[in-house]
């Protein structure tokens, strides 16, 4: 028998980078249009207390955020809890302002679904959630959620 001997035996094919681009591409259009930008930063620090009884917002659209808790910067601000309303703090006084002008960013139909979510810090006194709640009550802003972090069942 004869023996046949291949030229060049230990080459390897080169593998064909002509579709990378295009790859490349799709992963990043991909990433680009699942991605959620944060719309705020928080000002003030907050540990949100713990529930065993938690529901998800459905429409996370129609909720406006209020967070209240000490500011991230004391040596500016000082230590006592302070209220944040989109980027900046504000006074109770002002709430009322800022829930006019969430509701004209909301369509006719959802103004009245519109959603006030509460971030509280676990250690704040209640005197000034009080404050928070009876100012949103005089601007009809009878829908308030407050936001917690679950329990899972194995902490218990």
């Amino acid at each position: 028998m004869a023996k046949f001997s291949r030229k060049g035996k230990n080459k390897l094919q080169a593998i064909s980078t002509a579709s990378l681009p295009d790859i490349v591409f799709m992963l990043l259009f991909f990433f680009m249009v699942t991605t959620v930008m944060k719309d705020q930063s928080s000002l003030v620090k907050i540990k949100l207390p713990r529930a065993t009884e938690v529901k998800k917002l459905e429409n996370r659209s129609l909720v406006s955020h209020i967070r209240i808790g000490t500011p991230q910067q004391t040596s500016l601000y000082g230590s006592d809890p302070r209220i944040q309303l989109n980027d900046a703090f504000a006074t109770v006084e002002g709430i009322s302002e800022w829930v006019s002008a969430e509701r004209e960013k909301l369509s006719e139909v959802d103004k009245t679904k519109m959603t006030v979510s509460l971030k509280v810090d676990q250690d704040t006194e209640m005197g000034i959630v009080s404050d928070v709640k009876q100012a949103l009550r005089k601007a009809s802003a009878l829908k308030i959620n407050y936001s917690t972090t679950k329990i899972l069942a194995y902490e218990n």
